[in-house]
C-alpha cells in the first residue's frame, strides 16, 4: 500500500504539480480513505520527499546504466537525451520552482543530486570524450559543467519557456546538441551526426509502426 500512494502521487505531481495536489485527491484517486495514506506517511512533506527520493535514485541507475552501455562519451550524452524525453513527457514544468518554494526538504536532495553526483557523471563524461578525441583538449571542463548543470534546468522555467508556447523537450534536446556540438572535434561532429541520423530514423520507423 505505501509504494501504491508513492506511485499514485508520483503521477498526479507528474501530470498537475505538486501544490494542487492535495491528499483527498490522492486519497479519491486509489479509492481509499486519508486516514489510510497518513497510516503511511506523516504528512504531504514526507509523500513528497519519498516520491523526489524515488525520482532521483531511478535518475541515478539510469545514468550509470546508460555510461556502462555508451559505446562512447557521445554516445552516453544521446542515451541520457533519452532518457530526459521519457522523464520531460508527461512532467508539469513548474514542479522545480514549486519544490523550491513549499517542499525545501525535498528540494535540498535535488540539489544535492544536481551539484554532487551529476556534477560527476558529467566530468567523467568530458573526460572520457576527451581521452577518445571526440572533445576538444582545451576545454575549461569546470565553466562548461557548471554551464551544462544550470541549462539542463532551463526547460522547466516559464518564464522563459512557457507550456503554452514551447516543448520541454524539444527545448532540453536543443540545448544538448548546442552542449555537445560545442566542445566536439571533427570527429566528435562526425559521431553527433551520425547518432542523430540513426536516431532519426528509428523515430521514423517507431511512428510509421503505430500508424
Amino acid at each position: 500500500m505505501k509504494d501504491r500512494i508513492k506511485k499514485k502521487s508520483h503521477d498526479l505531481f507528474m501530470q498537475y504539480g505538486v501544490k494542487s495536489v492535495t491528499m483527498d485527491e490522492i486519497a479519491v484517486q486509489m479509492g481509499v480513505s486519508k486516514k489510510t495514506i497518513y497510516q503511511y506517511y506523516a504528512d504531504k512533506d514526507e509523500l513528497v520527499d519519498a516520491v523526489v527520493a524515488d525520482i532521483l535514485m531511478h535518475n541515478h541507475d539510469c545514468c550509470l546504466r546508460d555510461k556502462k552501455q555508451a559505446k562512447d562519451a557521445i554516445h552516453e550524452v544521446f542515451l541520457a537525451m533519452d532518457m530526459m524525453q521519457e522523464m520531460f513527457q508527461d512532467m508539469n514544468p513548474g514542479i522545480l520552482f514549486e519544490l523550491e518554494k513549499y517542499y525545501p526538504k525535498a528540494f535540498e536532495k535535488f540539489k544535492q543530486h544536481k551539484y554532487s553526483f551529476l556534477h560527476k557523471m558529467l566530468r567523467e563524461n568530458i573526460e572520457r570524450g576527451i581521452s577518445e578525441e571526440l572533445y576538444r583538449s582545451e576545454i575549461n571542463a569546470d565553466i562548461l559543467i557548471k554551464m551544462r548543470l544550470e541549462t539542463m534546468m532551463i526547460p522547466f522555467n516559464q518564464a522563459v519557456f512557457p507550456k503554452t508556447k514551447y516543448d520541454m523537450v524539444k527545448v532540453a534536446n536543443e540545448c544538448t546538441f548546442n552542449f555537445i556540438f560545442g566542445m566536439a572535434t571533427t570527429k566528435g561532429h562526425k559521431l553527433i551526426i551520425k547518432y542523430q541520423q540513426d536516431r532519426t530514423k528509428k523515430k521514423n520507423s517507431n511512428e510509421n509502426i503505430l500508424a
